[in-house]
């Protein structure tokens, strides 16, 4: 019968539509592989086709082109730039500002060929910890509230470049999604004096059935209440609400779990297009008890549609516990 579930942290509704239960191998899907480089702009070599570096990590012992191990670049065509003033106006009931802002590409590695899970441990603590340091430096500048990383992996995701890379952009508000997330997370401090995503990790620890896989530091779940088939969270144990708190030991923990992830996913789904966010609290404001930064996974298997745009309801085919036992039974070979 299907099934109605309320999103604790928003109390956004999903409804999981058992009568359409979809195994992994019953979704159509574009399955993503790198065809070649095609005079890609992230090759080396090809360094001059992209703006000049902000952050780059050299591979120790080699020189000549393609001496680096990741870079990060501004972003050619950016949808925000950094130069000018907010200049906030009112037009009426109309609000409107410049558009002010930051927009990067984190390269994760010379290989056109490799996808991120292809990746070995140390390249993908290397994003991660180019993140941190990028958001550090953002952070300085008053103007910017929000900094936001994505990936878009495979056409079907929105990546225009198939040479595995992420984004990051700055912002002078914070996102609506954020807002509400925190808003619900706060409203559930203020009523049990407890962090929602705290209560979420003991919850799933002790029952296991929506757990992935864990290690000392974070959890990989699929959420009780999922808006697309095989959404995963990675979420860390202890409590932190800011993504750039994170020190070496956790990157490098990170680094194990996304990639086990991400691994399970490719097997379980055949390597699917996918966006993957890091959610984290604006860099402006200090420390929170009652949010919680964590990392949500979406692989593209089914598509947004009238009555999802109708009703913001997400309307999902398999049950989170059943993708749950799917990815963690698939081992990470």
């Amino acid at each position: 019968m299907p099934e109605l579930r309320k999103d604790p942290i928003t109390g956004g509704w999903v409804i999981i539509s058992t009568d359409r239960a979809k195994r992994p191998n019953d979704f159509l899907r574009q399955t993503v592989i790198p065809k070649g480089v095609r005079q890609c702009p992230f090759c080396p070599g090809n360094e001059d086709r992209t703006p000049r570096e902000l952050l780059v990590y050299r591979t120790h012992g080699f020189t000549g082109s393609g001496n680096w191990s990741l870079r990060v670049v501004p972003n050619k065509f950016p949808v925000l730039r950094v130069e000018g003033d907010l200049d906030r106006q009112g037009e009426g009931l109309y609000d409107r500002m410049n558009g002010i802002g930051a927009h990067e590409v984190l390269i994760e590695t010379p290989s056109h060929m490799q996808t991120m899970p292809e990746l070995e441990d140390r390249q993908i603590a290397d994003l991660f910890w180019a993140f941190r340091e990028r958001v550090v430096d953002l952070k300085r500048d008053r103007r910017l509230r929000y900094v936001l990383l994505f990936k878009n992996h495979g056409e079907a995701a929105g990546a225009s470049i198939e040479h595995t890379h992420s984004q990051l952009i700055a912002l002078p508000i914070v996102p609506k999604k954020v807002q509400e997330e925190m808003d619900g997370a706060r409203r559930y401090f203020e009523f049990k004096e407890r962090c929602v995503y705290c209560d979420i990790v003991r919850q799933d620890i002790a029952s296991g059935v929506r757990v992935v896989v864990e290690t000392d530091d974070f959890l990989s779940i699929a959420p009780f209440a999922p808006r697309f088939p095989f959404e995963t969270w990675i979420v860390p144990r202890h409590h932190q609400s800011h993504y750039e708190a994170i020190d070496e030991r956790q990157v490098s923990n990170l680094a194990w779990i996304l990639r086990a992830t991400l691994r399970k996913i490719d097997k379980v789904l055949e390597r699917p297009a996918y966006n993957m966010i890091i959610h984290t609290a604006p860099v402006q404001d200090g420390a929170m008890e009652h949010y919680h930064w964590h990392i949500e996974i979406m692989p593209k298997l089914t598509r947004v549609a009238g009555f999802e745009w109708g009703t913001g309801f997400y309307v999902n085919p398999t049950p989170p516990e059943e993708s749950a036992k799917f990815l963690r039974d698939a081992g990470i070979g």
